[in-house]
């Protein structure tokens, strides 16, 4: 890849994941809402090239992600221009898709972790992910089967194949980052930012039809829906844009959204009233909204928070039935995390207190962030400078490794080697040295 092709796919990337970290909309920020097209325009244009499905299926092209039957994509092999200070990252996988580790590999593993980016640890290489930094100093090894893109029902899904298989753990962590919440919904989360996403000729192609969750606005319920495109032949749908209008028209989430951004100029206000109801909200009513797209999005909003409470206790049922012991993490650096610097207040309190009646056990990042922000103090965006590059950087890694790792040795039974009683302590390298 040339030079400057290699530059302007980190530029989108880092676009990307900045628009992500901020909260900003590309919408508002980039092209304004006079751009805004129709629902069936949009769909269109987020029709694939042949030559993107192409790269993305061949089996001799190094590839950020690879073709999954059942999640859509894993982890591949590739060399994203991503990283900190203009470097490249080394983000490599195993043929599961399970990130490449190297911290006591040869020794039992406890710990499988579940989510998107920042449990994948997207924008840095692989020993520097938190799970090979708090795999280092536990002295025992940390699985990450994180994937960029997922949602938290994705996620499960992930939990729910590799939990039946050879590398399943006692321990397992779920991490709900972010639009996670609405990551449930999409049937296909590329229509979702096509608008802005790099493919890199099909080098990074991800967020292809997977499954997903949609509410039934007959009962109210929700449904699990299979990933519309198993097979790599059936890929190449995703180049016709009849096929891409005909998919995904009746996606209320991902309508929703767009809408919610400016990116389409109409919406069903029958339907979204609909849905509001099985949510116990009021009816949407779009000639008389005030602000139709902020109203929207927070019908949206209630709808994914449904969604991932609705996961949550699938996993936790899983893990009980499995004799596993789950832990969730919470993490929103776009907003969360920035309402609580600035007023104490979120968002999405609502999944916090459904975590804590339920009795859960979960690691909150948004509160420690801003806890260190207090210590810190500056601005919001020099602190953020402290440790993200878009997702984390290097340092955010560390950071968030060592604060969550306390949890982890309390959670631990019996604990790490490097949190034995000193009365047991005992001097034997087997297993740490090389043969």
């Amino acid at each position: 890849m040339d030079k400057s092709r290699t530059e302007r796919v980190f530029q989108w990337i880092l676009l990307g994941a900045l628009l992500s970290i901020t909260g900003l909309s590309l919408v508002e920020n980039a092209w304004g809402q006079e751009d805004a097209v129709s629902w069936e325009q949009y769909l269109r244009e987020s029709a694939v090239s042949r030559e993107v499905i192409d790269t993305f299926l061949d089996p001799e092209q190094y590839s950020w992600a690879q073709f999954d039957s059942e999640l859509g994509y894993i982890l591949g092999r590739y060399l994203p221009f991503d990283g900190i200070d203009g470097s490249f990252t080394i983000s490599t996988a195993q043929a599961n898709g399970a990130r490449t580790a190297r911290m006591y590999t040869d020794r039992p593993c406890r710990i499988n972790t579940y989510g998107n980016s920042f449990t994948q640890c997207h924008q840095v290489s692989d020993g520097e992910t938190w799970q090979e930094y708090l795999a280092a100093h536990l002295g025992e090894p940390i699985r990450n089967f994180g994937m960029g893109g997922y949602g938290v029902y994705q996620s499960y899904r992930r939990m729910l194949r590799e939990e039946k298989t050879e590398l399943e753990a006692e321990y397992v962590i779920l991490y709900v980052w972010g639009d996670d919440h609405l990551r449930n919904l999409w049937r296909c989360r590329h229509a979702a930012i096509f608008k802005w996403w790099d493919h890199d000729g099909g080098r990074m192609f991800h967020n292809n039809f997977w499954p997903n969750l949609e509410i039934d606005l007959e009962t109210g319920q929700l449904l699990e829906k299979e990933n519309l495109l198993p097979t790599p032949e059936s890929l190449y749908r995703m180049t016709d844009p009849e096929f891409m209008y005909r998919s995904l028209e009746s996606d209320l989430a991902l309508q929703m959204h767009v809408f919610s951004k400016g990116l389409i100029n109409e919406i069903d206000s029958g339907t979204v009233s609909q849905l509001s109801r099985h949510l116990g909200l009021p009816p949407f009513d779009l000639k008389s909204a005030q602000n139709p797209r902020e109203d929207v999005g927070r019908i949206l909003d209630q709808y994914g928070f449904l969604a991932t409470k609705y996961v949550l206790e699938k996993a936790k049922h899983f893990a009980t039935a499995n004799g596993k012991k789950l832990m969730i993490i919470l993490f929103d650096p776009s907003r969360a995390m920035k309402e609580l610097i600035e007023s104490g207040s979120r968002h999405d309190q609502e999944i916090v207190d459904f975590l804590t009646e339920n009795r859960y056990l979960f690691f909150d990042m948004n509160v420690v962030h801003a806890r260190d922000y207090k210590d810190v103090g500056g601005s919001l965006e020099d602190y953020r400078k402290r440790y993200f590059i878009g997702h984390y950087s290097p340092h955010g890694n560390h950071f968030f490794a060592f604060a969550i790792k306390r949890q982890i040795v309390e959670w631990l039974d019996p604990k790490p080697i490097t949190y034995q009683p000193s009365d047991q302590r005992w001097i034997d390298f087997r297993g740490y040295l090389p043969e």
